[in-house]
């Protein structure tokens, strides 16, 4: 088939105003980081899952393989096409429907390119909860939240996308759709396919849409921003809150000094929440759908406990929902200040939440040694054990820094290894690890990985170069 014929062929199933070509598809060929820029061949724009297999089923019978893209706001180049220009990238972003929303089996249907913002709002309209949080909310679309298998800063107690899905529709790489949209709990006939897919970054095929489940609405919140001396002092504590207040316990987020100072730099109208400054701060939120628990009042009095015993440096309680918001800004905009700063070498690690401090304190010790004037940026979800282990680029610039990245990796990741941890907690791999995981991952785990993927992609059609 000639190439203006598999053009048209494309449009006539989105739409000409839906296929894109040429330099308007520019916006989409960078990912956030502006570390990935490929070509492609096109940018199709579907609007419903017929629509998306139509277009899996043309390129499939043509042999072109297939990118699929969410929000564009992937932090491993994952949702970017290769330099080769061969490939069609399937935007998902007009998928946006509220298939359905069931408040008594607490689930909400919704399609791929519905933003996570808006998920979060069709569950609060029928007084419910859709959990998963993230910096780029208002930007970032289910079906990439799914496709990374996405955490954010409610893991703690509402746990990643994995759990918090039921059931999947997706377009598999010949065409054909798997319609697994079932809201159970319980369901027990054979293989549990949906976690083939959450977590592939699109390798496996196109989710189009998923069966979230929702959970009651908190009534109350209480929210803490805390000084504290260092990493271990922090899990210590974290440990005593869940001791006391069990899974009210929502999130607990640890930010180094490094990490807040620039975020006070880059972010216009950021405020240090305190006047003395600290090596380490938490950020406590504890949520509750009872109105009547004094919510503030039982953090507060754990909070003095540790303040009196010397644990803890200081504290403020948010006082509204207002200064609570401030809090959670100077959180959630590291990455975009750090991104202003400059070109830095990213890590997205987990490790028990035991071997938190330890892995701190060995890895600062080892970059610090093998390259004097990093500066490193840590913050995360710490009381999940995933943590933002990012090095900047020393302040007076060094042109070689960022040809250091394997360098640094092999410190970072050999430490993260021997604690039992992992390479990749919740961004996935892309294409910025997948040469790197192959030395971590064992031989068996990626022989599975590779059959997998040619059981169900035996042409290799679905985002190659990414994960394998």
């Amino acid at each position: 088939m000639s190439e203006a014929n598999f053009l048209q062929r494309l449009a006539a199933i989105v739409g000409e105003r839906n296929l894109i070509t040429g330099a308007e598809a520019a916006p989409y060929l960078t990912d956030w980081r502006r570390r990935y820029t490929g070509r492609a061949r096109c940018v199709v724009k579907p609007a419903s899952t017929e629509e998306v297999a139509a277009v899996v089923a043309l390129c499939a019978g043509e042999r072109i393989p297939m990118v699929p893209q969410g929000g564009n706001t992937g932090l491993v180049g994952g949702a970017t096409p290769r330099h080769d220009g061969g490939e069609v990238l399937i935007k998902l972003s007009r998928m946006k429907r509220i298939r359905e929303i069931d408040a008594v089996n607490n689930t909400l249907t919704v399609e791929a390119g519905c933003l996570l913002a808006e998920a979060q709002a069709a569950a609060a309209s029928v007084d419910r909860l859709f959990p998963l949080s993230l910096a780029a909310e208002g930007s970032c679309e289910i079906g990439g939240n799914l496709s990374t298998n996405a955490g954010g800063t409610a893991v703690l107690r509402y746990g990643t996308m994995r759990e918090l899905t039921l059931g999947l529709e997706a377009v598999l790489p010949d065409g054909r759709v798997w319609r697994g949209l079932r809201g159970l709990r319980k369901d027990n006939t054979g293989y549990d396919l949906k976690h083939l897919f959450i977590g592939a970054e699109g390798t496996l095929g196109i989710i189009t849409a998923a069966v979230l489940k929702l959970f009651p609405l908190p009534r109350k919140r209480a929210t803490a921003w805390l000084a504290l001396r260092d990493p271990a002092t922090a899990v210590a504590l974290l440990a005593r809150l869940r001791d006391a207040c069990g899974e009210r316990v929502t999130a607990f987020e640890i930010i180094s000094r490094a990490a807040l100072a620039l975020v006070l730099k880059h972010i216009s109208g950021a405020r240090d929440p305190l006047v003395n400054v600290s090596p380490w701060y938490v950020l406590v939120e504890l949520t509750d759908t009872l109105a009547d628990f004094d919510l503030t009042g039982a953090l507060e009095a754990i909070l003095s406990t540790e303040i009196e015993a010397g644990r803890m440096m200081n504290a403020v309680l948010a006082q509204d929902m207002a200064q609570a918001q401030t809090f959670w800004q100077l959180r959630e905009r590291i990455s975009e200040a750090q991104r202003v700063e400059g070109i830095s070498i990213k890590h997205d690690i987990a490790v028990p939440v035991s071997r938190i401090a330890e892995f701190i304190a060995r890895a600062d010790a080892a970059l610090t040694q093998a390259f004097p004037a990093v500066r490193i940026v840590t913050f995360g979800h710490i009381g999940d054990g995933n943590l933002h282990y990012n090095l900047s680029q020393p302040a007076a610039v060094n042109a070689d820094f960022i040809a250091r990245t394997p360098a640094v990796n092999r410190i970072v990741h050999d430490i993260v290894t021997e604690l039992g941890g992992s390479i990749s907690a919740e961004h996935g791999l892309g294409q910025l690890k997948r040469t790197e995981i192959l030395r971590y991952k064992s031989a068996v785990e990626i022989d599975l990985m590779r059959a997998i993927k040619h059981a169900l992609d035996p042409h290799g059609l679905m985002n190659p170069g990414k994960v394998l």
